[in-house]
């Protein structure tokens, strides 16, 4: 039956993908170094159930079918079980122990394989990211294998015959864009209400023949897996942050003194107590001198995000001096005058026919896809040493769909790059933080996206504006943005020392009062998902499993509870301050300082202390 929003001319036939992970706070990983399934409690990705939902929503109302593929090993079965339960018509299980080790690229290949056998498809619905790794790059990577247009961050959907208008969310931008099927779409956390069944019981009801599990034996000789994977793990190593723990009593003013006294000792008030998974944030670093070897690091330049390709140049420079090779900033955006920040030769992508001036938002008629043809024409004929690229969306798609054209290794969501042995070593946070993994490619190209603020931000390189030569792509016109609306900048949360961290215990009627106190001490604000929800900050500010990971030099949080959901994403913040006028609440086991008190109370007293610490 048809909705408004969904008025398709035909029946549909549609693909949910669905990834089975272990509940968040249950992760870890074995001596091999791989998730760690047996024994744990084992469900849906979040994002992925709005794939499920949304693609039944589509099927019914066009009186099509809606499948649901997963890959992974037998226990992922269940996946398929629980949307079937939920009203999918059929599942189909990738599995085979030749899959085991998969990364991100041997993942899309192989899903790539099982969609053509099945297929075709005319629309596949897949999760923004899995809340495991939090990569985003398998339903671009795919989108590039199977050919398809892909927009990513689908939060409203509107569906007229075979046109899809569509809302994407994108860091702290908002996409207004239409596109034709098929497609490949992945879905943003308030798309729809997701699909879940929670009853374990209800899954083993489900007919078995309903779930068809495909092998190597059908999808061919590969190669699968480990041996089809272009980036492998290497040392990797669990982040253990001792927090203090200390709960203050006594007259407000006094627990003030001394929890200024606490952080000055954890060295809060200094660059020194940042912690290692931030060394870059908020630090000048020193540029080397440009270079003109020939291995060549390039790094993709993102219209509008100034600050964070500076540090991403700052990176490659240095790289470029390990070894011996220099800098080529690409992109729609790359302008002569970034070699003051490291690059040593620009390319610019612009569109056929369009001619040299950029246009004013940097971005024109071009599409992550188009800009990814023109950087692969680029890598292809170059043969550079290595990619860097923001990890935004535009950043992951960009660089997903260049490294499934090229065969290359991805790191995702980097947060420190070195050199060994003339090898990429890129150092990723996973699990929420728990543990950091060093990720070394094999593939001749070696790319990485990189967050925002851990590379520190070069001090400006005196030296002429480099040449700029233009690559010319003619725009497919596939995803056609209609307009773009920027409500926040997520760069300052990435690179801020100081973050008060607001949850719903927080009137917002005292947001005004709140935000001047952060001024006063050069704090950012994030908050939980339920403010967000409700609009009292912008999606850019959410920190949590499903939204950003931060770890600045001093969190505060106020008015929040501490479920693990919101504080994993916090935990490598340098020292933790937590203020809550319940005593039992679950913050108070992160925290370093604890105020059990009402936090207007404790900023009367607390935010001239902080200012005056902060300024020494």
């Amino acid at each position: 039956m048809s909705t408004p929003d969904l008025q398709p001319a035909r029946p549909l036939r549609v693909l949910a993908l669905a990834k089975q992970i272990p509940v968040f706070e249950d992760m870890r990983l074995g001596p091999d170094n791989r998730l760690v399934r047996d024994g744990q409690v084992l469900h849906m990705n979040d994002y992925c159930r709005r794939g499920v939902a949304q693609g039944l929503q589509i099927a019914r109302a066009s009186g099509g079918t809606l499948s649901v593929l997963t890959l992974g090993p037998p226990s992922a079965d269940t996946v398929c079980r629980e949307a079937i339960a939920f009203g999918a018509d059929a599942g189909f299980h990738v599995t085979d122990p030749a899959f085991a080790g998969s990364d991100t690229l041997a993942t899309a290949r192989a899903l790539a394989a099982a969609v053509d056998h099945l297929g075709p498809f005319d629309l596949i619905l897949a999760g923004r990211n899995s809340v495991d790794a939090d990569t985003g790059q398998v339903p671009p990577q795919l989108a590039e294998l199977l050919d398809l247009p892909f927009a990513c961050g689908v939060r409203r959907l509107r569906l007229g015959g075979e046109r899809l208008s569509l809302l994407l969310e994108h860091n702290d931008e908002w996409l207004d864009a239409e596109l034709d099927l098929p497609a490949l779409l992945s879905c943003a956390e308030r798309l729809i209400d997701p699909c879940k069944i929670k009853d374990p019981a209800v899954w083993a009801g489900v007919d078995s023949g309903r779930i068809r599990a495909i092998s190597t034996d059908e999808l061919g000789p590969g190669p699968w897996g480990a041996a089809a994977s272009p980036t492998s793990v290497g040392p990797i190593w669990t982040l253990r942050i001792d927090r203090r723990g200390e709960m203050l009593s006594g007259p407000v003013a006094e627990q003030a003194d001394r929890a200024v006294t606490v952080l000055d000792e954890r060295g809060a008030f200094t660059a020194a107590g940042a912690p290692d998974v931030a060394r870059g944030s908020g630090l000048a670093v020193e540029l080397p001198p440009g270079g003109s070897g020939r291995p060549a690091v390039g790094v993709l330049i993102e219209p509008a995000r100034d600050r964070h390709n500076r540090e991403l140049l700052g990176g490659a420079a240095r790289l470029a001096t390990a070894i011996g090779g220099h800098v080529v900033a690409l992109g729609p955006a790359a302008e002569a005058e970034l070699g003051s920040a490291g690059a040593d030769a620009v390319r610019r992508v612009i569109a056929a026919g369009v001619g040299a001036a950029a246009p004013a938002d940097g971005h024109g008629e071009l599409a992550e896809e188009d800009v990814a043809t023109a950087v692969g024409d680029w890598a292809e004929g170059t043969q550079p040493w290595a990619i860097l690229a923001p990890s935004t969306a535009w950043g992951r798609e960009v660089a997903s769909r260049v490294a499934a054209r090229l065969g290359a290794g991805l790191t995702g969501d980097a947060v420190g790059l070195s050199c060994t042995d003339g090898r990429l070593i890129a150092d990723k946070l996973a699990f929420g933080g728990y543990v950091m993994a060093a990720i070394k490619c094999s593939s001749a190209i070696q790319m990485a996206t990189v967050r925002a603020g851990v590379l520190g931000l070069p001090e400006p390189r005196r030296s002429p504006e480099v040449p700029v030569t233009e690559i010319t792509v003619t725009p497919r016109g596939r995803l056609r943005v209609l307009q773009r609306t920027r409500d926040d900048d997520s760069d300052n949360l990435a690179n801020a020392e100081v973050v008060i961290g607001v949850g719903v215990g927080v009137d917002i009627a005292d947001y005004e009062r709140l935000r001047a106190d952060a001024r006063k001490i050069g704090a950012e604000l994030c908050a939980t998902r339920k403010v967000t929800d409700v609009g009292a900050m912008p999606r850019a500010r959410q920190v949590g499993i499903t939204g950003h990971t931060i770890s600045p030099r001093l969190y505060i949080a106020i008015g929040l509870s501490g479920k693990f959901n919101h504080t994993a994403s916090v935990r490598s913040s340098g020292s933790i301050m937590a203020v809550n006028p319940d005593p039992d609440a679950p913050i108070f086991d992160w925290c370093d300082v604890g105020f059990v008190a009402d936090w207007r109370d404790v900023f009367d007293e607390l935010i001239p202390r902080l200012e005056a610490a902060l300024a020494s």
